[in-house]
């Protein structure tokens, strides 16, 4: 399987500050990425990206030697940066057999999956309800020149109608049902990925077809609640 035409390996790895060592390393990273393939991930095109993007940048340093663990941790805002795996997975459901075209993301956090979507196409939108996380992400980001990213104030149950339709959306935090205005933002042909459900959640997929919206349901899973407002 090809890796894509966006040369990822030139983004910012020529700034030797990202390179880190011990559990910031890029051999680090490496084994994360050895340990999404022997949990079934097996896009190529995810697995790279999953491995150029220095996640210790986006979670609080008193945790960075923890960055590399599958597990989500802890950002403050009563929100989390989630698991490698489950970051991995849902963006693997999304872009198979296809690319992920112009990508909208739901709850953009510290930016980390925001940064590891913009490695695989060439336009990610991200919303954020929270202000001072966004202004995190934000320098998150910075901190890797990442472009491809614009990022947004909003309350992500509403979307981002200024910039539809998408090709792909993705939300990072779960609902009881998809909200009504991001399905009517998926262009047609689009995917959308979500933790769908509260007490119990798994991955859910909506494809929009021809036909109508087409859903698919995937392994559990266990994300922060999808709130309304902004705050």
């Amino acid at each position: 399987m090809r890796v894509n035409s966006y040369s990822m390996d030139k983004v910012f790895f020529n700034q030797p500050q990202q390179a880190g060592i011990g559990m910031t390393s890029e051999r680090t990273r490496a084994r994360m990425v050895d340990r999404l393939r022997e949990q079934g991930v097996s896009d190529a095109r995810v697995l790279h990206a999953m491995g150029l993007i220095p996640r210790h940048v986006f979670v609080e340093p008193a945790l960075a030697s923890r960055a590399y663990e599958d597990t989500a941790l802890p950002l403050g805002f009563a929100q989390t940066i989630s698991q490698p795996y489950v970051v991995a997975r849902m963006i693997e459901i999304l872009i198979q057999g296809r690319d992920l075209g112009k990508t909208l993301e739901i709850g953009a956090g510290c930016g980390y999956q925001a940064a590891v979507l913009s490695l695989l196409t060439t336009q990610v939108f991200a919303v954020e309800r929270i202000a001072p996380l966004l202004a995190k992400a934000r320098d998150n980001l910075r901190q890797l020149k990442l472009t491809r990213i614009r990022l947004k104030h909003a309350d992500g149950n509403l979307g981002l109608a200024e910039a539809a339709p998408f090709d792909t959306i993705i939300l990072a935090a779960a609902a009881h049902a998809v909200p009504p205005g991001l399905l009517a933002q998926l262009a047609p042909g689009g995917r959308l990925v979500m933790p769908l459900g509260s007490a119990e959640q798994v991955i859910c997929l909506v494809e929009k077809t021809p036909a109508g919206f087409v859903e698919s349901r995937f392994e559990a899973v266990r994300f922060v609640p999808l709130l309304r407002g902004v705050v």
